[in-house]
């Protein structure tokens, strides 16, 4: 717990968003729930959770940079976080994302002065770029999700919703690397442990139910979803340490109910949520997780693909 307190007082210098804790009635009522909590990190710097890791980890590697730069692989989210974090620190900053990246989020990144460069389709390409090109400038790297800062700066946000006193049975936390759910479900086993932290993931990247129920990591070859940021091949190996010691279960949504989220959000909350951070949502929709009452939803992030969002309004 000290080093997610050290990682709240990091987050909070580089000017990070404390997001509010809402109240979603309409929508609870549309589900037969007593009540539906939402935590909107989609309003986060950066549009998602990201900047709260990044920023702790890059605050923790910067006084060692003078002159030189941090270099990271992402899906779009993590790298936009990396380019605010370094611009924050006064450091050059390059990031590896996929060939079909969602421009929105290249295009975030490099509004923050990243270097932006493209490395296959799966996570696991872009991270063997990264690394070779961090190795080739000397920079360092910010990984995504494996790492014990990157985790601790997640971890906050457990932080804030044990502060917020809120009468939740249950929390619903995107799973993508890891470290999101890691992070809360490290920060509420010690301060709320009467309340279950379960993971939700697409059908086709289902690498975190997988490896839990095998008890070691499972690789995927081709994870395939609209849920760009939860495209990932595998789960971290730190945050599948912690994630098999204190996360509930993993539930598995399809694609079609991660749009029905986000339009759902959409018109009954008022919130932009990408697919990626609309699966908790998903899971209530398809009745998954009837054992909670007074679920809170982690909407993880909002940069969708404005094409996309536009083919949801349109019901297309």
């Amino acid at each position: 717990m000290v080093q997610i307190e050290q990682a709240q007082r990091a987050f909070s210098l580089g000017g990070g968003l404390r997001t509010p804790l809402l109240s979603a009635p309409g929508l609870a009522a549309q589900l037969g729930l007593e009540a539906l909590y939402l935590k909107p990190e989609c309003l986060q710097v950066t549009g998602s959770f990201k900047y709260r890791g990044a920023f702790t980890k890059v605050h923790q590697v910067a006084p060692e940079l003078a002159g030189r730069g941090v270099i990271t692989y992402s899906s779009g989210n993590h790298g936009q976080a990396v380019a605010a974090a370094a611009a924050r620190r006064g450091l050059a900053a390059a990031v590896v994302m996929p060939e079909d990246a969602v421009a929105e989020k290249v295009a975030g990144a490099l509004a923050w002065g990243a270097e932006v460069r493209f490395a296959g389709h799966s996570s696991l390409e872009r991270q063997a770029a990264a690394e070779a090109l961090a190795a080739e400038r000397g920079w360092a790297v910010i990984p995504p999700f494996d790492d014990p800062w990157v985790i601790a700066g997640q971890a906050t946000i457990g932080l804030e919703l044990a502060e917020d006193l809120w009468t939740s049975d249950g929390v619903l936390v995107p799973v993508g690397g890891g470290g999101l759910a890691a992070g809360i479900s490290l920060a509420l086993s010690h301060l709320r442990p009467d309340c279950p932290v379960w993971g939700v993931e697409p059908e086709g990247a289902d690498d975190a139910r997988r490896s839990l129920a095998a008890g070691e990591l499972v690789s995927l070859d081709h994870p395939t979803t609209v849920c760009d940021g939860l495209r990932t091949s595998r789960l971290g190996e730190l945050p599948f340490s912690i994630l098999s010691r204190h996360l509930g279960q993993v539930l598995t949504v399809p694609d079609h109910l991660c749009g029905q989220a986000v339009e759902r959000l959409l018109r009954e909350a008022k919130l932009v949520v990408e697919p990626s951070g609309a699966v908790g949502l998903a899971a209530l929709l398809a009745g998954a997780a009837p054992s909670f009452r007074r679920p809170t939803l982690i909407l993880s992030g909002g940069n969708i693909s404005g094409s996309y969002l536009a083919s949801l309004i349109a019901g297309k």
